[in-house]
C-alpha cells in the first residue's frame, strides 16, 4: 500500500513515516508539509491513500483535498489531526474524504489506512462518538420523496454506523450482492458518489436539524 503523508510539522511527518513503515505492506512514497505540496505530490505519485493534516499555513488540508478530489474523484483521503472539531468533521466527510482520525490515536493509524484501502470509511473512536450527537434527530425527513424503502433506510443507517457490506448482510440476513445493489440504488436516488457521502447525508439531512 503506497501512502503519502502531509503534515506541516516535519517531525510529526517523520514520526508517522517511521510508524507506518514498521507495518507490513505499507510504503510511504511521498511526504509534504503544505496543502500546495499535497496537490503536487498527489499528481506525481497518485498514492493509494493520502494521510493529511487539516490545519496548515496557507492552503489547508481541506482546501487541498477538495482540489485533489476534483482532479482525482477516486482519491482516498484520510485526515489526521489534533482537532476534534465538529465543523472540520462535517467538511472533511462532506467533501468526500474517507475518514477523520485524531493524532493521539496513533496505534490505529495503520489499521485505519488498511480499512480505507479496502473501501471502508474510518472514524477514530472519539470522532465516531461525536457523530450521533452533532445534530438532533430530524423526524420530518421525507423518505418517500426520495422513494427510499424501509429496507433501504435500514441499509443507510447501517452504512452511517460504519458497517461494511459483509456486516450489513449478516445484520439484515441478506447476501452481500443484495446489499451492494441496495447501496447502488441509494446512491442513485440521493445523487451521491460513495458510501462516505451516504453517511454524511444521514447525519446532516436525516439526523440534522
Amino acid at each position: 500500500m503506497r501512502i503519502a503523508v502531509i503534515d506541516d510539522d516535519k517531525l510529526v511527518a517523520l514520526s508517522l513515516k517511521t510508524i507506518l513503515e514498521s507495518s507490513d505492506g505499507i510504503e510511504v512514497v511521498a511526504m509534504g508539509s503544505s496543502g500546495e505540496e499535497a496537490i503536487s505530490l498527489y499528481r506525481e505519485h497518485e498514492p493509494d491513500v493520502m494521510l493529511m493534516d487539516i490545519r496548515m499555513e496557507g492552503m489547508t488540508g481541506l482546501e487541498a483535498g477538495t482540489e485533489i478530489l476534483r482532479e482525482f474523484p477516486s482519491a482516498k483521503l484520510l485526515y489526521l489531526t489534533t482537532f476534534s472539531d465538529d465543523e472540520y468533521i462535517i467538511k472533511a466527510l462532506g467533501m468526500g474524504a474517507k475518514g477523520y482520525i485524531l493524532k493521539q490515536d496513533y496505534e490505529g493509524i495503520a489499521p485505519a489506512l488498511q480499512a480505507v484501502m479496502n473501501g471502508q470509511s474510518v472514524f477514530g473512536d472519539s470522532v465516531r462518538d461525536k457523530l450521533p450527537t452533532l445534530m438532533k434527530e430530524k423526524e420530518e425527513f421525507d423518505f418517500a420523496a426520495y422513494e427510499i424503502s424501509d429496507k433501504e433506510r435500514e441499509i443507510l443507517e447501517a452504512v452511517a454506523s460504519g458497517r461494511n457490506n459483509k456486516e450489513i448482510a449478516e445484520q439484515l440476513f441478506l447476501s452481500e450482492g443484495t446489499v451492494r445493489n441496495y447501496i447502488s440504488s441509494l446512491l442513485d436516488k440521493l445523487d451521491l458518489r460513495d458510501r462516505t457521502q451516504l453517511a454524511v447525508f444521514y447525519y446532516t439531512e436525516i439526523k440534522g436539524g
